[in-house]
């Protein structure tokens, strides 16, 4: 069979598996209020449901919302809480951005990228998206809208509204979307991001049928300004309005508030994860005998995965300056002349799992294996001309699991992946993990194993204008992770991580990919502790990193942040406070540089930041559903200079923030 013929035969299979799914979720129809929930028999008296509206089968019950992740079966509940409620969003824990919310950012915790199939390769824009896999799904006995605000200083804002409900007992959606603009305190530097996420799940009334449907969708705006040319102008009192700063891509001649130079990533996914289960059925009767709940204990179930995902990513110059790329390639740009280059990304991945399971409900032990088939192309467009790769693979997949539902129970998990055929034949990912909970008192304990084994990305091998072109070829990356965790949040929580990598690629000082084929050792260590005195709190964490010399890493080798607050209760218990200061600092060390022409953070050794430690003063409170926060941040550029990200890239000036959550429950 031609690829062509195979792409179009992927294509119809993954039609015919989603309407079978839809139609049967369609079939199926489940009267019991939640997932296990009892149902009430026929001869015992009813409710009156004359009022019919979404929630008419439950209106009587108390509201319980909760939603769970797609892998797991443990019961997660929204966030209520207002001790953290007004740190920065995006920047938890550890992340940096280039001093503008919602630019490009990265972790100075070092994480790799754990990558096993064919990828296009670009990450700065990570923390901000929604990744289908990662959604929650909820369940819901009234509809559930949550509305959320931030506004900051130079017109920097975040919207988000989410909304979810059960349209029948066991058939839930949840929606939401979020707009992020912030134009930054420097010089073109906009951000603009769109992005909205769409879920389902429904479980049939006799509960072997289980479908999980989600869509994400990521469009992320941003303004290159190559950063501002020398640090010594955030010690000028001549520029105390940092938007008067001079940066390197400033065109004045194009625009005085929009870069002539911007990237942008776009994405879209659907992930359909469903299953049929066959095992030992089971009826529980209530004291009084109105209601039963039914049970199904599984012993072996088929489930199958679609993920149709598609991606861009565009650098575009629309008033280059030759300049700006001497150290790329020569030439001279004429009026009128832009610069383009475009890679996208197109993939269908089909996954089909048998499941066994062993042992009774609350603590089963659960076996998958199974075979994946997946379709990769790629493409690569540059005004004048364009190429595509095409990539077939073919993969196998197992995994061994068992959850800690219960406190005092051991978990653990096993999981693997390993791509038979196609440009990534050989790559392999392979997971361990091994635990054991001890309750809300101690919390609980675990050690892990990671072995990745992967090609480069698709950008790292090509990357062509019609000026410039890069083509290369590497080996396989290896990233060997040892790691042991500890969360006990009355006592102590913490973990150790070792990380063995080689063949680690990256970009140089001169914006050059290059790999590294000798190995390298990271060595990561974090503690944390809350203190409590009465109504004080005192919370702290600190990070400890070590690298071997040889790593092109750039990593600050200690890194703390700390929170003094005092909450209380006033008028009554009716508003609940909670204000105090926030305080963040690194030790000196050399930070990444930013490529705007790759999208990418590089290793560099010129210049280091030694930062002043970053502080802020908050006060949050809460009323019934409705949670707000007034914020003072940055106030250490009172006495020092602002931080610097990456050089060129200061953070913020002084800032004041404002934000809220409001809860809206029918």
């Amino acid at each position: 069979m031609s690829r062509a013929g195979f792409l179009q035969h992927q294509l119809f299979l993954s039609l015919v598996l989603t309407l079978i799914s839809i139609g049967a979720a369609a079939q199926f129809r489940n009267t019991n209020p939640v997932p296990g929930a009892p149902v009430t028999l026929q001869n015992a008296p009813q409710r009156d449901t004359s009022k019919k509206t979404n929630s008419s089968d439950w209106k009587d019950e108390q509201t319980r919302i909760y939603f769970r992740k797609m892998y797991s079966r443990k019961i997660l509940f929204p966030d209520t809480g207002i001790r953290h409620f007004h740190r920065r969003p995006f920047s938890q824990t550890w992340h940096r951005d280039l001093g503008n919310l919602g630019s490009p950012s990265r972790s100075l915790l070092f994480r790799p990228e754990f990558r096993t199939g064919p990828t296009l390769g670009y990450h700065t824009f990570d923390v901000y998206r929604f990744d289908p896999d990662s959604l929650n799904f909820y369940n819901t006995t009234r509809p559930y809208t949550a509305f959320s605000y931030n506004l900051g200083s130079k017109a920097e804002q975040v919207a988000e509204i989410l909304h979810t409900q059960n349209v029948q007992p066991a058939l839930n959606f949840a929606v939401a979307y979020r707009k992020l603009t912030s134009p930054g305190h420097y010089r073109v530097q906009r951000n603009n991001h769109d992005q909205g996420f769409v879920t389902s799940n429904y479980l049939s009334d006799n509960q072997q049928y289980r479908l999980n449907t989600s869509f994400a969708y990521n469009k992320f705006q941003h303004d290159e300004n190559g950063g501002i040319i020398a640090d010594t102008f955030l010690s000028n009192d001549n520029f105390d309005d940092r938007a008067t700063i001079p940066v390197r891509f400033q065109n004045d001649g194009y625009s005085i508030r929009r870069s002539s130079v911007t990237t942008m990533q776009r994405d879209a996914s659907i992930v359909l994860l469903h299953s049929y289960t066959w095992g030992v059925r089971d009826t529980i009767y209530s004291p009084d005998s109105t209601q039963i709940t039914p049970k199904l204990t599984p012993k072996f179930s088929i489930s199958h995965r679609l993920q149709v995902h598609t991606e861009k990513y565009q650098f575009k110059d629309k008033a280059p300056d030759s300049l700006r790329y001497t150290q790329f390639f020569q030439t001279d740009f004429t009026e009128g002349d832009s610069l383009l280059m475009e890679q996208k990304w197109f993939y269908t991945d089909n996954l089909l799992l048998l499941n066994g399971f062993i042992g009774p409900l609350e603590r089963q032990f659960q076996f998958s294996a199974g075979i994946g088939n997946r379709f990769d192309r790629f493409r690569t467009d540059y005004v004048t001309g364009g190429e595509r790769n095409d990539v077939l693979s073919n993969y196998l997949a197992g995994e061994v699991r068992k959850e800690a539902l219960s406190p005092g129970e051991w978990f653990y998990e096993a999981r693997g992946r390993f791509f038979l055929t196609g440009e990534a034949a050989g790559n392999l990912r392979l997971q361990g993990l091994i635990g054991k909970n001890f309750g809300d008192r101690f919390g609980d304990i675990a050690a892990g194993i990671q072995q990745s084994i992967n090609n480069a990305p698709y950008n790292y091998q090509r990357y062509k204008t019609r000026f410039y072109e890069r083509s290369e070829d590497y080996g396989k990356e290896s990233i060997t992770e040892l790691f042991v965790t500890f969360n006990s949040p009355r006592i102590i929580s913490g973990g150790l991580r070792n990380y063995l990598i080689a063949n680690y690629i990256y970009l140089d000082g001169n914006e050059e990919f290059a790999q590294q084929s000798s190995a390298f050792n990271l060595t990561q260590l974090w503690v944390s502790r809350e203190f409590t005195l009465r109504r004080w709190h005192l919370y702290n964490e600190l990070v400890y990193q070590q690298k071997t010399a040889e790593a092109p890493l750039n990593l600050p080798a200690l890194m703390g942040r700390h929170q003094l607050s005092f909450e209380n209760y006033v008028f009554g218990r009716a508003l609940k406070i909670a204000t105090g200061v926030d305080l963040r600092w690194h030790t000196v060390y050399t930070p990444s540089g930013y490529s705007p022409f790759f999208n990418r953070f590089f290793y560099q050794e010129a210049y280091n930041a030694a930062n002043a430690p970053e502080v802020s003063v908050f006060f949050n409170f809460k009323v019934k559903n409705f949670r707000a926060f007034l914020m003072f941040d940055q106030l250490q550029n009172f006495i020092a200079r602002n931080p610097v990200s990456a050089p060129g890239y200061p953070l913020q000036d002084f800032m004041i923030r404002f934000g809220f959550n409001w809860v809206m429950i029918n």
